[in-house]
């Protein structure tokens, strides 16, 4: 007697690899720049993460937060070395340099492990508590997507953070992520026990939620005073 074949098969899918994400790079939208980011970025960006007033930023994150720029610069170069991430300055777009004429670095994105075989890879961020929940935020991810999709030929894009963090686990399912599980107990980090969320965003998934994004960053949803007219959420609904 033969052995039994499986019911059913995922689909065929290419093959090909996806690109290994590059610091030679800049796009540009509305809101922000995004480029490579430098030592010299980094140094720029500090002023907008640290003090005690931006403190919580760090709460959920590994490190910091940082009272001196050495430590910041250190902590961050050991990332830069590392070959598993890739870190990108986002410029403002609106004051793009400083009084100085430095540019005005308020956030930093990056991709992280990449597996261009498997064609997938995770996105962080770190913005300047102050732009946190503005079009200047949604515009980096959305241009951090569409670079990832479009461009690098992946087809999952991952987003991870402490189960606890409101903040980020709501703007995943804003910005079109779906809540895949919670890994219980996953890290400890800072003598804590962190529960981990993890979301995605697929290919065949991204052209509904890239132009929702569009929609959403468009001038006219946005009234003289700044305020949305509809919500993010809105319209992927439709």
């Amino acid at each position: 007697m033969g052995s039994e074949r499986p019911t059913s098969l995922s689909p065929i899918i290419g093959t090909t690899p996806a690109l290994h994400p590059s610091l030679d790079i800049k796009f540009s939208g509305r809101y922000v720049t995004v480029v490579g980011m430098t030592l010299e970025h980094v140094a720029l960006l500090y002023p907008h993460i640290s003090g005690d007033e931006n403190a919580h930023t760090w709460d959920y994150m590994s490190d910091g937060p940082f009272n001196k720029l050495g430590d910041f610069l250190n902590m961050m170069e050991a990332g830069m070395d590392s070959p598993d991430l890739v870190f990108y300055a986002v410029i403002s777009a609106d004051q793009p340099t400083t009084k100085n004429g430095a540019d005005n670095v308020i956030g930093c994105a990056s991709y992280n492990y990449s597996d261009p075989k498997n064609r997938t890879i995770e996105v962080g961020i770190l913005m300047a508590p102050k732009l946190q929940r503005t079009p200047a935020t949604t515009e980096a991810m959305y241009l951090m997507a569409k670079h990832a999709f479009d461009d690098l030929g992946y087809r999952r894009y991952e987003w991870r953070c402490d189960a606890l963090n409101a903040l980020s686990y709501k703007a995943a399912l804003r910005l079109g992520f779906t809540l895949e599980g919670i890994a219980r107990q996953h890290l400890i980090v800072k003598g804590r026990n962190r529960d981990t969320a993890s979301f995605s965003m697929l290919d065949g998934e991204w052209p509904r939620i890239k132009a929702a994004f569009e929609g959403w960053l468009d001038p006219s949803n946005f009234d003289k005073d700044g305020s949305q007219q509809r919500k993010l959420e809105d319209f992927r609904s439709k």
